[in-house]
Formats: C-alpha cells, sequence, structure tokens
C-alpha cells in the first residue's frame, strides 16, 4: 500500500542539557564510512575535493571559526557539541546579534513589502481571533492587537473579546467584537467558534494573548498561499521576548512531521487554518482545559484531516510570545495525552500513549506488533573482523527480545581464521545463514544479495560493528516499520561512550549529509525534544535500517552505482519519493564502531577516488534535496559535529525582488 505522496515536523524550543561532570574527548572520527553505511563521507572527502569544489565547505567553515571567536572560544577537537547547541539557542547575546543582522526589517524592506503586495498572484483575507486567558482575562493583550493593527499586509481582521478592544477601535472597520451573547467570556473554544462563524477571511488565526506578530508576519503567509492557492494549513517559526523586550529562545521548526505532532505540539504559533478545513472538523473543541491545548488539539486535527502537500511551513520567525521561559501557557501533559489518545483511537490505531522517558512532559507512542510477529530479516555485510561480528551476531540472536529473527551474513573474502571458525559455529544456528558475495567490495550489491535470498516481511540492514543496548530494540523499529505510511525507520546509534552518533540525518548544504546532534550525551533531550521523541528525517543511516521487504522492492532496492556512499541516503530520498516517510526512534538504541571495519577513505587513493565519484554521482541526482530538505530549517546549519544559526539564513525572503 503506498502511502499518500508528499514531504513531510516544533513548540517548545529546549536546548541541549549541559555536560555532567568531566569533559570527555570526543572518539576519533573521520569521513570513512563503515562498510555497511553509507553516510559518513563528510569532512575527509571534500577536504581532497578539488579546491573549486570546496568553497562552499570553506565558506562554511569560515563562518563557524568567526563564530567561535564571537563565543570568546577558539575551535578545539574536543568542543562538547550539547555545549555548542546549548550556547546558539540559549545564549541571548548570540541569538539577539542574528536578529539584528538577519531578522530586522529596515525601511527599504518595509517598502519593498508593501510593493510586492500588489503583486501576489492572490490576496487572502486572514480573520484573527485574539484568544482569552483562561479566567477570562484579556486586558494585557493590547500588545497583541497593536502588533496585528501593525501589518504591512493590510487584507485582515481581528476579532477581540469585548474588553479587549482599543479605545480608538471606531477608527478602523477591520475590529470586530465577538458577539458578547455567543459564549462566556472565559470559554476560549466556544469564543473561538463564534469568531469564526462571524469571519470573512479565507483562513483564521488563533492569536494567545501573550504572543505579538512579527510586522510582515501576514504578507509571509500570503506569499505563501501564492505559491499554494490550496494550502490548507500553515505555520511559522516563533521566539520569545523576555522581561527587558529581548527576543530569546528561538524556536526553529521542520516541514510537516505527524510523528512529532502525536509527541508535542509540532506547530505551535503562528498557525493559520483554512475556514473550510475548520467548517469541515467542526471547530475548536469546546471546553478544553487551555488555549495552548485546545490549538494543540485543533493542530493536531487538521494537520491530520489535510493532504501533507497542502501544509507548509514558512521557515521565518515570525510570532514572539513574551516571558523567556519554555513553558506554554495552558499546557497540561496529561491533557495533552489524553488528545493523542482520543486521536489514535478514532484512527483505528492500535497504540497506547505514555510520558516520553526522557521528556515527560511530552509523549511517547507506542505502537503494537501485529500477532503473530513478522519475521525479521537481519543482513549484516562483513569482510574478516571476527571480533566485530561476533558481538553483533550474539546482540541480535541472545540479546533481542523479539520472536522471529533470521540473520544473513554477507561474506565479502573473508580469510581470517576466527571469521572462518566463526562462520562455521553461526551456521550451527537454524536462524543463520552465511552467503558468499566474492569481489570487489559494494556495500548495496551485498544488501541486495542478502534481500533476495532474505525470507522476512521485514528487512533490517545492518553493521557488523553495531551492539545492541536494550533488548526491545527490534520491537520498537518492527512496530514502525510495518506501519502503512511509513517507508524506513532508523534507530539511535550511540560511540562507546555514550555519546550519540546518529540522531537522523539532514541533507544541505552542500553534497554532504550530515548526522544530526553528534557527539550529544545519550541523556539530552535535544531542542525541542528531537533526540527524545519520534520524527520524520529526510535519511537515517544504514548502519541500523528497517523497512519492509515490499517498500525494498517498490523501490528497486540499493542502488548499486553507490558502493559504498550515500547508498543509504539515497534509498532513504527515493522512499519519500515513493510517498513514504522515514522515521528515526530514540527508543532502539545500538552502540556503532563508526569506521571498524572497512577502513578509512583517506587509506589509499583508490578509496579516494571512489569517494570523489559517488559524491559527484550522488550531488547529480538530488539537488533538489540537497537545497530544500523540509526538515533542515534553513535559519540553522547541522555540520558534521555542531548544530550553529545560519549566517545569513539560507533562505531568500520572498520580497527581496523589490528592494
Amino acid at each position: 500500500m503506498t502511502a499518500a505522496p508528499g514531504r513531510w515536523r516544533n513548540e517548545i524550543a529546549q536546548p541541549l542539557a549541559p555536560s555532567r561532570g568531566k569533559r570527555r574527548r570526543k572518539p576519533r572520527v573521520t569521513s570513512a564510512v563503515t562498510h555497511n553505511t553509507a553516510s559518513g563521507i563528510a569532512a575527509g572527502v571534500l577536504e581532497r575535493i578539488p579546491r573549486m569544489r570546496r568553497r562552499w565547505a570553506l565558506a562554511w567553515w569560515s563562518r563557524l571559526w568567526q563564530r567561535r571567536w564571537l563565543m570568546g572560544k577558539r575551535w578545539r577537537p574536543d568542543y562538547d557539541v550539547e555545549r555548542m547547541d546549548m550556547l546558539t539557542y540559549g545564549d541571548f547575546r548570540l541569538y539577539s546579534e542574528w536578529v539584528q543582522a538577519h531578522d530586522t526589517l529596515g525601511e527599504s524592506d518595509r517598502q519593498a513589502i508593501r510593493d510586492s503586495v500588489r503583486r501576489l498572484p492572490g490576496s487572502p483575507l486572514f480573520s484573527v481571533v485574539l484568544m482569552p486567558t483562561p479566567d477570562g482575562v484579556v486586558s494585557a493583550a493590547h500588545a497583541s492587537v497593536a502588533a496585528v493593527r501593525g501589518q504591512l499586509y493590510p487584507h485582515w481582521e481581528l476579532w477581540v473579546p469585548r474588553g479587549a478592544e482599543p479605545a480608538d477601535a471606531n477608527a478602523d472597520q477591520r475590529l470586530r467584537i465577538v458577539p458578547a451573547d455567543t459564549t462566556p467570556p472565559a470559554d476560549h473554544g466556544g469564543l473561538f467558534n463564534a469568531a469564526v462563524a462571524a469571519a470573512d477571511g479565507e483562513f483564521i488565526l488563533p492569536l494567545p494573548p501573550d504572543a505579538t506578530m512579527a510586522e510582515h508576519a501576514l504578507f509571509e503567509l500570503a506569499a505563501a498561499i501564492g505559491t499554494d492557492p490550496d494550502a490548507d494549513l500553515l505555520y511559522t517559526d516563533e521566539d520569545r521576548v523576555d522581561a527587558s523586550g529581548t527576543r530569546c529562545t528561538p524556536h526553529f521548526k521542520t516541514g510537516w512531521d505527524p510523528d512529532l505532532m502525536l509527541g508535542r505540539d509540532a506547530v505551535g504559533l503562528l498557525v493559520a487554518y483554512r475556514a473550510a478545513l475548520l467548517e469541515r472538523l467542526g471547530g475548536m473543541r469546546s471546553p478544553s482545559p487551555g488555549v495552548g491545548l485546545a490549538i494543540y488539539e485543533l493542530s493536531l486535527r487538521a494537520g491530520f484531516a489535510a493532504s501533507p502537500v497542502h501544509i507548509h511551513h514558512v521557515p521565518a520567525v515570525l510570532c514572539h510570545r513574551r516571558g523567556g521561559s519554555d513553558a506554554s501557557p495552558g499546557w497540561d501533559a496529561e491533557g495533552a495525552r489524553e488528545i493523542v489518545r482520543r486521536h489514535l483511537a478514532g484512527s483505528c490505531t492500535k497504540a497506547s500513549v505514555v510520558a516520553a522517558p526522557l521528556a515527560p512532559a511530552w509523549n511517547r507512542i507506542v505502537y503494537e506488533v501485529p500477532d503473530p510477529a513478522p519475521l525479521v530479516s537481519v543482513l549484516v555485510p562483513t569482510r574478516d573482523r571476527a571480533d566485530l561480528l561476533e558481538r553483533c551476531a550474539e546482540g541480535v540472536l541472545s540479546r533481542t527480545d523479539y520472536p522471529a529473527i533470521e540473520l544473513l551474513v554477507m561474506d565479502n573474502d573473508s580469510r581470517g581464521p576466527a571469521t572462518i571458525e566463526l562462520f562455521r559455529r553461526l551456521s550451527e544456528d537454524p536462524r543463520v545463514r552465511i552467503l558468499p558475495c566474492p569481489g570487489e567490495f559494494n556495500y548495496s550489491a551485498m544488501n541486495n544479495a542478502g534481500a533476495r535470498e532474505a525470507r522476512g516481511e521485514v528487512l533490517v540492514l545492518l553493521n557488523n560493528d553495531t551492539d545492541t543496548i536494550r533488548p526491545d530494540w527490534l520491537k520498537e523499529m518492527v512496530s514502525h516499520a510495518v506501519r502503512p505510511d511509513v517507508g524506513a525507520v532508523g534507530a539511535k546509534l550511540l560511540y562507546a561512550d555514550e555519546r550519540v552518533q546518529h540522531g537522523g540525518m539532514v541533507l544541505g548544504p552542500g553534497v554532504s549529509p550530515a548526522h544530526q546532534f553528534r557527539f550529544a550525551d545519550r541523556l539530552d533531550t535535544g531542542p525541542g525534544g528531537e533526540l527524545a521523541l519520534v520524527r520524520t528525517v529526510s535519511s537515517v543511516t544504514g548502519a541500523c535500517l528497517a523497512l519492509r521487504r515490499s517498500v525494498f522492492a517498490e523501490v528497486g532496492g540499493l542502488n548499486e552505482e553507490l558502493r559504498v556512499a550515500f547508498g543509504d541516503v539515497d534509498l532513504c530520498l527515493r522512499i519519500g519519493d515513493h510517498g513514504y516517510r522515514v522515521v528515526w526512534t530514540p527508543f532502539a538504541e545500538l552502540f556503532h564502531l563508526e569506521s571498524a571495519s572497512r577502513g578509512q577513505d583517506s587509506e589509499s587513493r583508490d578509496k579516494l577516488a571512489l569517494a570523489e565519484q559517488e559524491v559527484k554521482y550522488f550531488s547529480r541526482f538530488w539537488t533538489s534535496p540537497l537545497e530544500t530538505d523540509p526538515f533542515h530549517n534553513q535559519n540553522v546549519i547541522h555540520g558534521w559535529d555542531s548544530l550553529v544559526l545560519a549566517e545569513p539564513p539560507r533562505r531568500e525572503r520572498p520580497w527581496k525582488a523589490w528592494l
């Protein structure tokens, strides 16, 4: 069954936790890929690509170096990515400087926006609904009202509860009062629905009284609608404003992500719903326990009701919420879990909802594995290194709590006596088969050969230098792999010192995919819980990747032109093009000794030449995803071992042509 076509992701921004105890030195990490993975090619290879082709990399590293000086820290080999991320998101001065340089409008920008309004393909009317606080108090909302009235885009109307209107409300016909006899003031759901019923706008925006809109917010939304006249749901990035008026704690979101939305409010503010969609949904449910939960519940239903191709993330910080805290007004963790339980029950999804272990305010969705459990074929390419393979096989066969496993070892000309003896012992287990794969090493061809011999409904591509940590890792991966809309599943991989090696992958800028949050502590939650919750990504590493055999066959398996590098990324992108999602789960954990078996691409001229050839091949076929990965917010850069603010942002402002 093919899922609906399209590509698909955040609310409280939360920095990574500071390091605990003495700083540990990073394990040596190179550009090499392990013999089974295709994603580790970044820095070492690019350093050897001819000078003209390295310009983008040199410019990126130059900006990174400058940032170290801004923070008063020279680059050090053992610099902790968790500390880096904390400074990026939590250092007020650093973010304030970025805002001043890249997110502050000048008079020329304002004039260009006014000129652009007349040239938009359409002029949608926005109905903004000012929401009351749970106790009905609206006196604190005057800043929110003023921000709407100051919009550079003129086509709006503002619905306010009685008592929140400014003294000169009669001077602007776009200010409307929600009918007083419709609902009690404190019933925000009823008030919102009453405003929607009376509104004339094509799009409806709820606005809590603690939130203000950037002056170009509605223009940005109108420009996005101009690119998709059938858009049903739009949302933007946001930040907070502290007591001194300083913008802080940015929340940079990504494309629509149904899994992250079940874990927490991944849409947040600003959010605009098409009025016709709200009518189909029956509006906001009332009564509800708080403004934050009410908007989350509505966004959840709207996101799953709309087609993913008509859900748009606008990567611009267009909403500012007062209060430097990450706490969301009106948020209740158990109330949110009950909302998700109702949603899953309504869609007949067999799953339970529990608190996420690393982030109890958010949710973990535990999907049921079919009964009987489908047979899983674990595919492990190898060449010698009996010590690694023995540990990997023992973890799969003896330390994995899953009832139906077969292990296929694809042997690429192993010669060592210890390996031959290990093969003999493994073959005594009826669940194990050793498949000869002689000749030149080709990661993709070896896995394709294993898939052809596999009997399982689910395939798991697994490095021989991995080791299981929790016995339920395979059950977790299978529970996602059998979901109809999911095409591939990646795991949380750790170095031996329990720092993160793989937390999902992003594409761009340039040709090298990057592992997210490398070197973060195992217990870090990541910004917005991205290391603590299941989420959609564009790609995961082939070091541990699960997918249905039918999906593998549908997309044609691995591309054997990519013998070493990028084969896993290429596979994931083709899976996405077939309408499936690629998800990453933190609840399947394994150790991964990167590059332990195959060696490094810098060890010989032949390996280096092959790596450069595959860089060219990959970048030629996947130009668009490399430039527009929907899960790589254009205001940040996930480097190979860092997360920094993009200077300048990689997104072109929609009014730039008129400057």
